[in-house]
Order: C-alpha cells, then structure tokens, then sequence
C-alpha cells in the first residue's frame, strides 16, 4: 500500500530543496524528520512537513510507523514568479523567484 502527501508553490528553488531531499533519501522517514529538524537549511522544514503530513496519513490507515520507508521523494519545479530590478541608465534586469513542488510516496 502506497501512503502520498505533496506541497506545491514552495517559495524556495527546486535546486536548494533537491539538495535536502537528497540526503536523507534513504532513511527511513521517522528518522528523517529528527535528522531535518537539526539541519540548518531552509528547505528542511517545508521537507519535514510534507514528510508529516506522508506518515499522519498512513497512520490514519492504522499502519505502523516503524515498518514504512520511501518509495519516492519528487522534488519538481513550479512556476517562477518573473521580478525585475532596477539598475543605473533607466535600466532594469530581469530574475525568477523559482518555486517547488514536492511529492513524498510511503510504502510498507
């Protein structure tokens, strides 16, 4: 049995979050919200909150904690919002303030 929880238009850039995502991978997802809630980055904590969200649903189907692990962490890109700044001469450059998409599948 499969156990889904997503997040979309995460105000942080899919490159930061992947890179969150990446280490704790192959732990087991209690074990990955105690090692998210030391980690000094700001995407830990929209990670450990879909990471929740995952396993009070798989609790709401009466399934042990202690046996599920990850089948998938998808961190996607969302839009970007298109910002521009002013610079000298009446110019402006333009930048993106990217957003994320995450998806966290459970399984037995």
């Amino acid at each position: 049995m499969e156990y889904t929880a997503t997040a979309k238009y995460v105000r942080i850039s899919t490159r930061k979050m992947r890179l969150v995502a990446d280490s704790i991978r192959t732990l087991a997802p209690t074990d990955a919200l105690a090692q998210l809630s030391i980690m000094p980055k700001a995407a830990a904590e929209p990670l450990a909150s879909v990471i929740a969200s995952a396993l009070a649903n798989a609790k709401q189907k009466n399934v042990d904690s202690g046996t599920l692990r990850f089948k998938n962490i998808e961190v996607m890109g969302g839009p970007s919002m298109k910002r521009w700044h002013a610079v000298s001469r009446g110019n402006a450059h333009a930048y993106k303030k990217r957003m994320t998409h995450i998806r966290i599948v459970l399984m037995n």
